[in-house]
């Protein structure tokens, strides 16, 4: 229980206790330094949206930027006054000792209410103009017709499906440059999020549903793709290189699959659908015409898929 009868703490004794915390601070902050310090010289924000390598990544990363600048607006000020005020009426300051003697003030409330509302009123424009601009349903704009890709998600494991090719490949997702891409997707087991940060934002695959997302590579390269919805055990190993490749290169992807001579049909997709965690990438030569449309009929009975009632 403190003492009620001794005397109140002078502005000397509140500076001798700051600085003892001070002190008593500072290794525990030295060692939070040093552990963030390998993070000024790596790429690892180049693997996100702020590394952006395709049209959709870099609309978002201008949304974000813009975003961030127009709350400056509101951050600056906290953080420019709240020291200010501390220090202008610390304890030891006693010809600043605040009294307001006024019960209302326009000019006060007008800062308080007219900047917050146009803040409020900017950002709406933007990220309605942007919400809109970036729905994941919107095709890309562009001259060539899109790659047209279906996507299984599994336990715990991604099916990539290229009805166009007559190809797949599970965990590796390959895509040419400069061309749009046009994502169906579909889970057989819970929900799960399909994220690729440098090139589009997160869509949900769910069972007995298809979603839709449009995305396009600017350069050539390879970016990491992941499941960003906790799904099990094996969820920490659900990611998958995506490469967008050149004409050439998305080529030879495509004869290299048609090369393996396996065949993705039912009966081998139940195989394959089985929990397990994939350690190398693999592709199927020929799959069954609606493949994909069965495997969205196994979790919807409202769907006529004729692959879906013979393997019920």
């Amino acid at each position: 229980m403190p003492d009620l009868m001794s005397p109140p703490a002078t502005g000397h004794d509140v500076a001798r206790r700051s600085r003892a915390i001070r002190s008593r601070m500072r290794p525990a902050m030295l060692l939070i330094a040093f552990a963030l310090a390998p993070l000024g010289g790596c790429a690892v924000l180049d693997h996100g949206m702020l590394g952006a390598a395709g049209p959709v990544a870099e609309q978002t990363r201008s949304l974000f930027l813009t975003v961030c600048l127009i709350l400056l607006f509101v951050v600056g000020p906290v953080l420019v006054l709240t020291p200010i005020f501390a220090w202008h009426y610390r304890l030891s300051n006693t010809k600043s000792a605040y009294r307001p003697q006024w019960g209302f003030n326009w000019p006060l409330e007008g800062l308080i209410w007219i900047p917050p509302v146009i803040i409020v009123v900017i950002l709406a424009v933007f990220l309605w103009r942007d919400t809109h601009r970036l729905d994941p349903y919107k095709p890309l704009a562009s001259t060539l017709p899109p790659v047209e890709v279906q996507v299984v998600a599994l336990d715990w494991k991604w099916l990539f499906l290229y009805p166009d090719e007559g190809i797949a490949s599970v965990n590796e997702f390959v895509i040419p440059v400069g061309r749009p891409v046009h994502l169906s997707l579909t889970s057989t087991t819970v929900m799960q999020s399909f994220f690729v940060p440098q090139l589009a934002g997160q869509i949900y695959a769910m069972a007995g549903m298809t979603t839709q997302l449009n995305l396009a590579a600017s350069r050539p390269g390879v970016f990491r793709g992941e499941n960003a919805q906790f799904n099990g055990m094996g969820f920490q190993n659900q990611k998958f290189p995506v490469r967008a490749e050149a004409d050439d290169g998305y080529r030879a992807f495509v004869d290299r699959a048609r090369a393996t001579g396996s065949a993705l049909d039912m009966a081998a997709f139940k195989t394959l659908s089985a929990r397990s965690v994939q350690a190398t990438p693999s592709q199927f030569g020929t799959v069954s015409p609606d493949l994909f449309r069965a495997i969205v009929a196994m979790n919807d009975p409202n769907m006529c898929a004729p692959e879906a009632q013979d393997h019920r």
